[in-house]
């Protein structure tokens, strides 16, 4: 999403140094693990309090309320997120975790990718900080569905419990995918790809929402 001229670059100068560790520290702290993907998932720092950061729906991500603007920032802090069994999202270095704010999911999908292989469909998606995912019994996808068919969203499982909302242009593309299949006495539509079967919805429902 576009934003106006006017909204500044939040760079390590506009640090918060009181509660929550300061700004500029935490980008060096997380710039030292950015070797690869760093292994957050084993890392048992100190919370160190909330930060005023925010990732949007649209995956836009916002410190203090103004947009960061510089790409490999954010990529940057993407490699060091962690959603932990509280449900709560952080920002997690060696020495530290912050809480952040997550409006949907952490990461969303920007581009997809079907290809067959062997008579095998496999969905490969590319988020919008650069992960490369192909879906699968260890990347599975999953629907949620609300009251109508515009409340269809779908979400991949990027890393640790860190997922992926398919954004609403690909969730079209992946409907065209879809098929009808019969599971447990119940017709279902689905998807398929890496050999997982992946259900949307009752068929009978589908049905329903096209009328």
């Amino acid at each position: 999403m576009a934003h106006e001229t006017t909204n500044k670059t939040i760079t390590g100068a506009d640090a918060d140094n009181g509660g929550a560790a300061g700004l500029a520290a935490l980008i060096s702290r997380a710039a030292s693990t950015e070797r690869g993907l760093p292994p957050v998932e084993r890392w048992n720092p100190p919370f160190c309090g909330d930060l005023d950061m925010e990732i949007r729906a649209d995956g836009t991500w916002y410190y203090l309320g103004t947009p960061i603007g510089r790409e490999r920032l954010v990529r940057l802090f993407s490699t060091v997120l962690r959603r932990d069994e509280d449900g709560k999202t952080y920002l997690v270095t060696p020495v530290e975790k912050v809480g952040i704010r997550v409006e949907d999911a952490p990461f969303l999908a920007v581009e997809m990718s079907a290809t067959e292989r062997g008579g095998v469909q496999t969905l490969t998606f590319r988020t919008n900080v650069g992960d490369v995912v192909e879906a699968g019994p260890d990347r599975p996808l999953r629907f949620d569905v609300a009251g109508d068919h515009d409340s269809l969203k779908p979400y991949l499982h990027v890393r640790g419990r860190l997922e992926a909302l398919v954004s609403r242009p690909l969730m079209y593309d992946l409907v065209e995918l879809g098929e009808r299949l019969d599971i447990d006495g119940e017709e279902m539509f689905v998807l398929r790809s890496g050999g997982s079967v992946f259900p949307i919805m009752p068929a009978a429902r589908l049905d329903a929402l096209a009328q």
